[in-house]
């Protein structure tokens, strides 16, 4: 079972809007290149809404654990052309 107490519906005009722990959302499907990321149902209006949106990690196509590694990188002071080879992803993406 997915723990989905840290989530809350985006809906703002949803009456559980903001709450998180409301047990109002089931996970509907998973997608991605290897259905990693969740997409959430709200039950109180019917809304549907990545796991991610709000974060910053919406609309990102790498995989998690890549991600992070990405930001570990850049954050100890690493260029975008050394993490980008330490990483095995392209420049571009770390740029992003």
């Amino acid at each position: 079972m997915d723990d989905l107490s840290r989530f809350c519906c985006h809906n703002q005009d949803c009456r559980d809007h903001g709450q998180r722990g409301a047990d109002n959302l089931t996970v509907c499907m998973r997608y991605g290149k290897h259905q990693h990321v969740r997409l959430l149902y709200c039950r109180s209006c019917t809304a549907r809404f990545s796991e991610r949106q709000g974060t910053p990690l919406c609309g990102a196509k790498l995989e998690t654990a890549k991600m992070f590694s990405v930001l570990d990188h850049v954050s100890e002071g690493c260029g975008v052309g050394k993490t980008s080879g330490l990483i095995g992803v392209h420049r571009d993406t770390v740029s992003r």
